[in-house]
């Protein structure tokens, strides 16, 4: 099955997004549209997932749109790379567990490529750095599967405004912060949607 490769310049609304995303789903499910990834950015935008809660929430005059992802509350705004995929596990391994260690092995692949040595963690679902002693996240991951097809995505800190996250509880970790890629390594990102789409394809591409 082929990936279609869509790439959007311009910030998309968060839930015109997740309905894109959605009709995609059900067009795979009947077998008659193409697997998808698809790069963009959001304005200004809190969501929360299906396990997040209430006091994750720490400016109660935030909007937080409630979605059907896994995970918990996350920002995501200009300066962030958001990664959504509907890719379809009945044509491949239907292995949860080992789906999202592909999409961790995709994001941390990417970072090498960068020089940027990060990681990710069993308990805490994202990819990480240590830096002066502290850990720190550089993208987070939430997944919903629907009849073994797999939707929302991942999202990359590259130069964002890091003081979005201090209204919330990122990912409901109170003991570890959020960073960038720029904070991380002073570096050119602008080949970095080709690097992404690169490794997404070596891994997924049927």
């Amino acid at each position: 099955m082929k990936i279609k490769i869509k790439i959007s310049r311009k910030p998309v609304e968060y839930l015109k997004a997740i309905k894109y995303l959605e009709k995609r789903v059900k067009s795979i499910q009947r077998q008659k549209g193409k697997e998808l990834l698809w790069i963009c950015n959001h304005p200004n935008t809190y969501t929360a997932g299906v396990s997040s809660k209430k006091n994750e929430i720490l400016d109660k005059n935030i909007n937080v749109i409630k979605t059907n992802r896994g995970g918990k509350i996350t920002w995501h705004g200009p300066g962030q790379k958001i990664i959504y995929f509907v890719i379809d596990l009945s044509k491949r391994d239907k292995d949860i567990r080992r789906f999202v260690k592909i999409i961790e092995n995709i994001i941390l692949d990417t970072l090498k490529e960068y020089k940027i040595n990060a990681f990710a963690d069993r308990k805490n679902v994202g990819i990480w750095v240590k830096k002066k002693n502290k850990i720190l996240k550089l993208a987070a991951i939430g997944i919903k599967i629907k009849k073994w097809v797999a939707y929302h995505g991942f999202s990359i800190n590259i130069d964002n405004d890091l003081q979005n996250y201090k209204k919330i509880i990122p990912c409901g970790i109170r003991n570890r912060g959020v960073t960038n890629l720029l904070e991380v390594k002073k570096q050119n990102f602008k080949n970095f949607d080709n690097t992404i789409i690169k490794n997404f394809l070596r891994y997924l591409k049927s």
